[in-house]
């Protein structure tokens, strides 16, 4: 297992530290999280028809946008600790949304508390580690806006995971989708939601950071604002329902024989939730639902440009370092599976965005594979900051310096145990816990429609590209079950030892 406390570490990276440095004493950082948006930007274009993120594909042309970026997996929990610690999950050893950060892990050093402990103002709204109780301990913050969950409060009745949600029963209206095989299966619904749009969650969590911007003085901040949407459910105001009413939507292809070739592992994975969209798809409501996925996104987008207009109205607007990221993509029928959590590129590509005051390269875009692990460091580089933390990723301002500059890194992705994807600019290599493997040529098939694993001819790429797998995994760390969680006074007690271990000073 990889240590997560080592010796002192240094990012530099010349030029552009050095100009940033130069001009700018101290920077604040905003970072902006979008949940569950794949690479369905315009700047990214990864939908075959007509997307409206105008205020994502500004903030593209005032930074560096990164075309080739993946999460660190595929699943909330794990990708949002990755970027948030530096470390990938084959480090940390947390797979899934059943284990918590704080308790297994005590002296790890979150970004929040990196700046926290360095004289930053640290506040935060919306979901910036993932959602459910325990995963964002107070005590990283000066402040934060927890997620009100008033947009959906009936799928909010796990006490252990939302305690201090009230349940409320469903409108008589649900489920908006009219797809009666999903009534009751927590949030896989969406729809045009009868609700003030001033009321909405995001809505409301984003009047936090408009705040914060327009009131706060003194201290560089470090201000975390996520949004909810595209997020299921995908629920919207009309006004955003409207964008697509009347457009072809694109509907994901499927080839008959698609999964023919694939190990049992992936296939496993592909077969998760179909009988969901298979239910849309019986219902005829498949097409509506990528429509309001795509609504979904555009509400969320709405949502960037109200945080990113308070920044420029600010006198921060000069002097802030702008994040843009999303956890990870979704599917939406590729590959005839629904949601996230596989290794293929509808589920690891995402948008990122990375735009610092002043940049010369404003508006460039990379192709160069890289991982939002990078986050932490990129960070510490470009504030000429220190870390002892052995990050997993390495410092992308080489890259915000020159876009096209030489990049031996790929991007690896973990989801669960043994399970990784290797992608770089030509291939995705994946290799599964019982080491069946899929080999993906993307110059050909940016589908992935064709395994190549299997072909002799294509060895030595497999065997260059696996030398980048992880060395070791770390073992599944205890789940939520094995502690007593107070979510009063915040703090986790393992059942076993009685170990005590807090999350709010």
């Amino acid at each position: 297992m990889k240590s997560l406390i080592t010796a002192p570490l240094l990012l530099i990276s010349g030029f552009l530290f050095l100009t940033l440095a130069a001009a700018r004493p101290q920077l604040n950082v905003l970072m902006i999280s979008v949940d569950d948006l794949r690479d369905w930007t315009n700047f990214l274009g990864g939908y075959d028809g007509e997307v409206f993120t105008p205020h994502m594909d500004a903030l593209a042309e005032r930074g560096i946008s990164f075309t080739n970026a993946h999460c660190p997996s595929p699943v909330c929990n794990p990708s949002r600790t990755s970027v948030m610690t530096g470390l990938m999950p084959s480090t940390t050893g947390i797979y899934s949304n059943s284990q918590w950060l704080r308790p297994n892990h005590p002296e790890a050093t979150t970004l929040p508390q990196f700046f926290k402990d360095r004289g930053f103002k640290v506040v935060g709204s919306g979901k910036s580690f993932h959602h459910t109780a325990g995963n964002n301990p107070p005590d990283q913050w000066h402040d934060y806006f927890r997620f009100p969950w008033a947009d959906f409060p009936w799928t909010r009745s796990n006490k252990l995971n939302y305690p201090w949600t009230e349940w409320q029963p469903p409108p008589p209206e649900y489920p908006f989708s009219k797809v009666e095989y999903l009534r009751g299966k927590d949030e896989r619904d969406w729809g045009i939601l009868p609700r003030k749009e001033s009321k909405y969650d995001d809505v409301v969590i984003v009047d936090y950071a408009i705040d914060f911007l327009e009131s706060h003085s003194g201290d560089p901040f470090f201000l975390s604002v996520g949004t909810f949407h595209p997020h299921l459910p995908w629920y919207i105001p009309k006004r955003f329902h409207d964008l697509y009413a009347d457009s072809e939507i694109q509907l994901p292809v499927f080839p008959e024989n698609d999964l023919d070739n694939i190990p049992p592992i992936p296939r496993k994975w592909a077969e998760a939730r179909r009988d969901e969209m298979q239910a849309a798809r019986d219902a005829g409501e498949w097409e509506e639902a990528v429509r309001c996925y795509l609504a979904s996104i555009s509400f969320a987008d709405a949502q960037v440009g109200r945080v990113l207009e308070a920044l420029e109205n600010s006198h921060f607007a000069k002097s802030t370092i702008i994040v843009l990221w999303s956890d990870h993509g979704f599917h939406l029928g590729e590959k005839g599976h629904w949601m996230k959590s596989t290794l293929w590129e509808e589920a690891t590509r995402v948008p990122f965005i990375i735009a610092t005051p002043g940049m010369e390269n404003s508006g460039q875009s990379s192709s160069r594979p890289v991982n939002l692990v990078s986050i932490f460091p990129t960070l510490v580089s470009l504030l000429s900051l220190e870390s002892n933390t052995d990050f997993d990723g390495p410092d992308l301002t080489p890259l915000l310096a020159n876009p096209d500059a030489e990049w031996s890194h790929p991007s690896l992705i973990d989801f669960g145990y043994g399970n990784t994807a290797v992608r770089n600019e030509h291939w995705r290599y994946i290799r599964y816990n019982d080491g069946t493997e899929e080999l993906y040529d993307h110059q050909t098939d940016p589908n992935e429609w064709k395994n190549l694993a299997d072909h002799p001819m294509y060895q030595k790429v497999k065997d260059n590209l696996a030398e980048y797998l992880p060395e070791s995994y770390t073992e599944n760390v205890p789940g939520k079950n094995a502690f007593v969680f107070d979510p009063e006074n915040w703090t986790f007690t393992n059942k076993e030892t009685g170990r005590v271990v807090h999350g709010r000073q």
